[in-house]
């Protein structure tokens, strides 16, 4: 199907949803809030890594400065941070296995 096809099919798709004559597929789920971290928490979880700051700024997409603030105390990670550090904390090989670090 082209791409011609493929916009034309989901405009009719839309059109016959807003008439009732289909459903719509929905699928619910319940996101968990990423957990936060003090000082301590990203600081072991740097060097369990074995990273300097600099390398877990890049791997964290932050400035070393923010690294430096967040194992401070001075600052909390927020957001994607939080989530990126939960995710690390659950499969620190993950950086491996998604191809973002090499030996």
């Amino acid at each position: 199907m082209g791409v011609y096809e493929s916009i034309i099919k989901g405009l009719n798709e839309a059109v016959d949803y807003e008439n009732g004559k289909i459903t719509a597929r929905t699928t619910k789920c319940t996101v968990n809030p990423a957990p936060e971290f003090d000082a301590k928490q990203i600081r072991d979880a740097r060097l369990s890594l074995g990273m300097t700051q600099t390398t877990f700024a890049q791997v964290m997409g932050v400035s070393i400065k923010t690294v430096e603030a967040w194992e401070a105390g001075t600052n909390k990670p927020v957001g994607a941070a939080r989530r990126l550090l939960s995710m690390l904390q659950a499969d620190p090989s993950m950086l491996a296995k998604l191809n973002i670090i090499s030996a």
